[in-house]
């Protein structure tokens, strides 16, 4: 691909608005349609990203020609749906993180990407991050010895919500551990790998919805600890330690500028730049992906989301969360 990469927007809310102004800041990369199934949600976001078309009804924009791939940013129990519609219409798909409300749901959207021949990647921002790239790279290289420990939250007070909202209603996928606790999980997961028992503690909120869970991870030679919830404001950081040393991630962790790295060589403070509203990073692994006619990413795989979205069944079923 030598020309512009054209993409479509798929439910208008706020996170596709941040994930547009990061877009319209990429040389390679035009917006074309945005959908919403209100046309007057849809006009209001074409007008302020001067958008050409806008549709009340997501198969038109998945059959716009104009196309080339969509960014879904509807609430969870939709993502997996509209990836299939989106893959069956021909149109390349980076879905919002959770890729689908369970493991069976994504395994459908995977194997539909594998027949049409078409690029799907679930957008887990975090992991394209430069500096969580970087932290990666060290734990893989030894920098910090065996890995024995790793701890990290993500909590704000959404409990004054309405009972209805995306985060409180379960028909919606609602409750921390798809919204924000898949952070502190994909974090455990990218540095240690999946885990051999998982033990949680959860709360529920009046409408069913968990709004406070505790997770522990336990590997043959480590633990993590891991925290999300809607009840109260955390620190949102993370700490990963190894019998060589440790590396704190300053809040908020999962959108990080700086963190604290110690050995027995010393301690240091490493800081990295952070562009637009963070989205920029896996924007660009997209369209390296596309212009190479790549169907996944290496950096977040088919398989990667696979296992995370297993890790949450597993979670779910021992705490009992359901939708």
């Amino acid at each position: 691909m030598n020309y512009k990469i054209r993409w479509g927007i798929v439910g208008p809310g706020n996170i596709a608005r941040k994930f547009t102004k990061d877009l319209i800041q990429i040389d390679d990369a035009q917006i074309t349609a945005v959908a919403s199934r209100s046309i007057g949600r849809s006009k209001s976001f074409a007008d302020e990203f001067h958008i050409d078309r806008y549709y009340d009804n997501y198969d038109q924009l998945f059959n716009d020609p104009n196309v080339d791939i969509v960014y879904i940013a509807t609430p969870h129990n939709h993502h997996a749906e509209l990836s299939k519609a989106a893959l069956l219409a021909g149109k390349a798909v980076l879905s919002e993180k959770p890729s689908a409300m369970n493991k069976a749901e994504i395994e459908e959207v995977i194997e539909l990407s594998k027949k049409k021949r078409l690029f799907y990647m679930e957008g887990l921002w975090s992991r394209f991050n430069p500096l969580i790239q970087e932290v990666y790279e060290k734990v893989q290289s030894g920098t910090f010895g065996e890995l024995k420990y790793l701890k990290a939250d993500f909590g704000f007070f959404a409990l004054n919500r309405p009972d209805d909202s995306r985060v409180l209603n379960p028909s919606l996928g609602g409750g921390s551990l798809l919204d924000i606790g898949i952070y502190p999980v994909f974090l455990a997961y990218l540095m240690l790998g999946k885990p051999n028992k998982i033990k949680t503690i959860p709360k529920f909120y009046k409408t069913g919805a968990e709004v406070q869970i505790s997770i522990i991870f336990d590997y043959d030679n480590a633990q993590a600890v891991l925290y999300s919830g809607f009840v109260s404001e955390t620190d949102c950081t993370a700490q990963i330690s190894g019998t060589k040393g440790r590396i704190h991630i300053d809040t908020r962790w999962h959108e990080p500028t700086t963190y604290h790295q110690h050995t027995s060589e010393g301690s240091q403070t490493i800081e990295h730049d952070f562009k637009g509203n963070g989205f920029s990073y896996e924007i660009e692994e997209v369209h390296r992906c596309l212009k190479n006619n790549l169907y996944e990413s290496n950096l977040w795989s088919h398989q990667n989301t696979l296992d995370l979205i297993g890790l949450l069944d597993d979670i779910r079923a021992d705490a009992a969360i359901e939708f």
